[in-house]
């Protein structure tokens, strides 16, 4: 018996796939249960149209038996064999595919569906393994052969006593390394972990012996051969489905949302796609991996494709099966394709869909799903910087001050004025908090809707969108906020430029601490607020400056407001008048730091503020 040499080109490619085109060792099973496979339906396939061949479609079968004193693992199949020639042909020539060839000349056909294309996946068997002998008998032939490799030195081919038809692979395990433990693929538990992984769905029965709870072996079926998502829609019970979710995406509570979507078309594709009802512990983690099972044929091809979900909508489970995805010679990864981009397009569309339907119709469940994910719409919004907006902002809710409960932007504007332009909004730590600012007081009293912006982002995201149905947002603390009568803004004026000398001296006594000091009749029973000018709020420069590291941080311009109607005022015009200068810059600086404090902001000098409260107490 001589050793026959594998191809030169294909003894580098062999050497590649070993080394480089696979990255994932537990990926061989994969492939030789899918070849397995392919060879049942060849079978049976032919005997659709070959009289003499008589089978029976229950009886076809794939076995996986590991031996852990041989430290070997055998795939049998009682598929359609090979000859001498084949097996020359298929595995003597690395690339070249049966299954390719079988599938080019018979490509009319819908009834069989053909995994492997690439005639590669076979020699992943040599990351695991120095050894792999092939077995086999074909329908065509009287006589079994067995081809055997030890892996680019060659490989030979010579007779066996096999009787069945079918073929049966031997995997001889390489002993284990750091790198690389070949023994736990002996492990019964973790080879049916890999089947349920990847080969869940193959159409025929893949058997192992397990033991049972008397320590007794017993003959398994491992998968569940009928996927979940190729059953019709009125067969599938709402538990089957939460029981799929629960199982194979590993939570604890059943999704708020089962999505389940079928497309026939340039790129056919079907879609099982799950809302959880809760965020995962490491969501909002760079650790958190988002993704959509992919699935060609039935065959898990990657657990987590990103491609396949936009960011802001990451927190979907599920998977999509199709058989118009080009995959890389490897079947581990996607090429990049219009098909793939189609289909996530798709995606996305049914998503949203799906989430304004809950939110019309299911208020309860879309406000649980919010809690959870609102959050990551509002990243969707404000990291494409508004590019994803019409997407989106019709998703998100905010709390209202009319409602007493979260609104959407659209409900909002649907209760306003004809006349009114603004959507008024204002933001802080908590929603009472907000409720006690001075300005939100004055809106609220005049009788406007304030939306209450309580998470980190909210403001940012606000100023993303700029705009909403040719609204425009604006912060009840901004300097431009103008609810006065013609009247009252030049009555308002008159009193600031009268009481100029007086404003002047407030603004140096506080220095760069403020742009500008005013008089204002905005307020209703507080003395002073803090406004601000520019982009930047007071609640921005709050969080801006929790997340900035070390001394970098950032400023709002900020306008001191005094009440004009407030008896504070009377005061510190009687102190200009009197030319008290000293007691004039003391009031100041109270007054500041009472409208730091109402804002929500930390006090700059807070001995100081004692000392002058001290003093102003004992007189």
């Amino acid at each position: 018996m001589s050793k026959k040499q594998f191809k030169a080109e294909s003894k580098k490619l062999l050497d590649m796939m070993i080394n480089s085109i696979y990255t994932n060792p537990e990926i061989f099973l994969r492939e030789l249960i899918s070849n397995a496979s392919d060879a049942i339906d060849k079978l049976y396939y032919r005997s659709l149209t070959d009289k003499k061949i008589k089978v029976k479609k229950d009886n076809l079968e794939i076995w996986i038996k590991p031996n852990k004193e041989e430290k070997t693992i055998t795939i049998t199949d009682n598929g359609i064999g090979m000859t001498k020639e084949e097996l020359e042909e298929n595995l003597g020539t690395i690339a070249k595919s049966g299954s390719q060839l079988f599938k080019e000349n018979n490509d009319k056909s819908k009834d069989i569906s053909i995994i492997g294309q690439f005639g590669v996946g076979f020699y992943s068997s040599f990351m695991v393994a120095n050894k792999v002998t092939v077995e086999s008998k074909s329908i065509d032939s009287d006589e079994a052969y067995i081809w055997s490799s030890t892996g680019v030195d060659g490989y030979t081919i010579e007779k066996s006593n096999k009787e069945d038809v079918g073929t049966t692979i031997t995997l001889y395990l390489k002993d284990s390394t750091d790198n690389l433990d070949t023994n736990e693929f002996l492990d019964e538990y973790k080879l049916e972990s890999i089947i349920k992984k990847y080969s869940d769905y193959i159409r025929y029965p893949i058997k192992m012996y397990v033991k049972d709870e008397k320590d007794a072996l017993e003959e398994k079926t491992i998968n569940s051969m009928i996927p979940i998502w190729k059953k019709k829609k009125n067969q599938v019970k709402d538990s089957e489905y939460e029981d799929f979710y629960t199982d194979k995406f590993y939570d604890y509570e059943k999704p708020l949302k089962v999505i389940r979507t079928e497309v026939e078309g340039l790129t056919s594709y079907q879609a099982l796609l799950f809302i959880p009802s809760h965020a995962p512990y490491n969501y909002y983690t760079k650790e958190y991996e988002k993704g959509l099972q992919l699935y060609s044929k039935g065959v898990m091809i990657m657990e987590k494709c990103s491609d396949l979900l936009p960011d802001y909508f990451s927190f979907v489970k599920g998977l999509v099966d199709s058989e118009d995805i080009a995959l890389n010679i490897s079947r581990e990864t996607m090429q990049q394709n219009n098909q793939v981009r189609l289909i996530a397009k798709n995606i996305e569309s049914k998503i949203k869909k799906e989430l304004n339907d809950m939110l019309k119709e299911e208020r309860e469940d879309y406000e649980t799903f919010y809690k959870a994910f609102g959050m990551q719409l509002k990243h969707g919004i404000y990291s494409s910087y508004g590019m994803n907006k019409e997407n989106l902002q019709d998703l998100l809710l905010f709390y209202s001050s009319k409602e007493d409960k979260y609104v959407t932007l659209s409900e909002y504007v649907s209760r306003m004025k004809a006349d009114n332009k603004d959507i008024y909004y204002a933001s802080g730590e908590s929603i009472d908090k907000i409720k006690m600012l001075p300005q939100v007081e004055m809106l609220l009293d005049k009788g406007h809707e304030v939306l209450y912006l309580t998470e980190y982002l909210d403001e940012f995201v606000i100023k993303t969108i700029n705009e909403y149905q040719e609204k425009h947002f604006v912060n009840a603390t901004d300097k431009e906020l103008d609810l006065d009568s013609k009247e009252e803004k030049e009555e308002l004026e008159k009193i600031n430029k009268d009481n100029t000398n007086l404003l002047t001296i407030m603004k140096e006594t506080l220095q760069d601490s403020v742009k500008e000091v005013r008089f204002t009749n905005k307020l209703k029973e507080h003395p002073v607020c803090l406004t601000t000018a520019g982009e930047l709020s007071l609640e921005m420069e709050k969080i801006i400056n929790n997340m900035a590291p070390g001394n970098e941080k950032v400023k709002a311009e900020t306008i001191l407001e005094i009440n004009n109607n407030h008896e504070i005022s009377k005061k510190i015009k009687e102190l200009h008048e009197t030319n008290n200068k000293e007691e004039l810059e003391k009031y100041t600086k109270i007054l500041y730091n009472q409208a730091r404090l109402i804002s929500g902001l930390t006090i700059e000098n807070p001995t100081e503020l004692t000392n002058l409260i001290c003093d102003m107490i004992s007189k």
